[in-house]
């Protein structure tokens, strides 16, 4: 069979992503499995099942790599919960006390997933080497702006629209992430942890008060 030149230049781009997207996938993993030590650019390029010279034209440091692993992972999480969200908003839940349970609960169960323990390993690891804390500070920063736009989604524009929800969105993201990291030395079920009341309960407090209270 003959290809025609312009299909062959069409396809090329496709193998690109698709060996990126391998790349990126097996660094995620290897930092989950392995931790940030473990994942070597030897170990990942195994796992993507690439050359040594296809890894490198994409990363040429380990460093550059992992970070953009992380951010790969947490992105596609970020606009794959958007989606479900949306679709999947329970009956009686658009506002009020349910929509916040419900957000919560979404929230709290994406400081379970992969790219979270991917993320913590960097940032342990960015704190004695300053090259790796540079380039992840700024793919953080791109990463919070699109966190926040999600976070909003989950819970409304009822609920976002009040005065107290930014306050309310870093409390609880702080909040989570540090519950989060005290799995890793303890397992037990993350779905009755008893900090899910005490994030309920502050939400609703938080979001029942009326701007004028607030100010007062």
């Amino acid at each position: 069979m003959v290809v025609h030149p312009r299909a062959a230049r069409v396809s090329r781009p496709d193998r690109r992503a698709d060996s990126r997207a391998l790349i990126l996938d097996a660094a995620v993993r290897a930092l989950v499995e392995n931790g940030y030590s473990g994942a070597t650019t030897v170990v990942i390029q195994q796992l993507a099942g690439v050359s040594r010279g296809r890894l490198l034209h994409y990363f040429p440091s380990r460093d550059a790599l992992l970070v953009a692993a992380a951010q790969h992972l947490a992105i596609e999480r970020v606009a794959e919960m958007e989606r479900w969200f949306d679709a999947a908003v329970p009956e009686g839940a658009a506002n009020g006390p349910a929509r916040i349970d419900y957000a919560i609960s979404l929230l709290w169960s994406t400081f379970r997933q992969p790219y979270f323990w991917a993320a913590m390993e960097l940032w342990t690891a960015a704190r004695t080497d300053p090259g790796l804390r540079a380039g992840l500070a700024e793919a953080e920063r791109r990463l919070g702006r699109a966190i926040e736009h999600v976070i909003a989604t989950m819970f409304g524009p009822v609920h976002s629209s009040h005065p107290a929800f930014p306050d309310l969105r870093e409390l609880l993201f702080s909040s989570m992430r540090g519950v989060a990291l005290t799995y890793s030395i303890g397992e037990r079920n993350a779905d009755t942890d008893p900090h899910l009341r005490l994030w309920n309960d502050m939400a609703v407090r938080m979001l029942s008060e009326r701007p004028d209270m607030q100010s007062s």
